[in-house]
């Protein structure tokens, strides 16, 4: 084999290896910035089953007032 042939693989392999490596460094910070987002969502429905819930307590505290408004009156 000549030398250009025997660059022209070396050159092949390392860019096979090296776009491979680029590929799984993407794959894992895109897994990451996933699960990240995933966390902040868990934390935002929280927030929103938990707003509602005072929610529905305001409104029976404010029967409750609107009761007891009536019976003082």
């Amino acid at each position: 084999m000549s030398e250009t042939v025997i660059v022209a693989m070396i050159s092949l392999i390392g860019t096979v290896f090296g776009s491979g490596i680029g590929i799984l460094a993407s794959n894992k910070l895109t897994a990451y910035r996933i699960e990240q987002l995933e966390k902040k969502v868990d934390k935002h429905n929280s927030v929103v089953e938990r707003t509602y819930q005072l929610e529905e307590k305001m409104k029976a505290a404010d029967h409750r007032i609107e009761d007891l408004e009536k019976k003082v009156f």
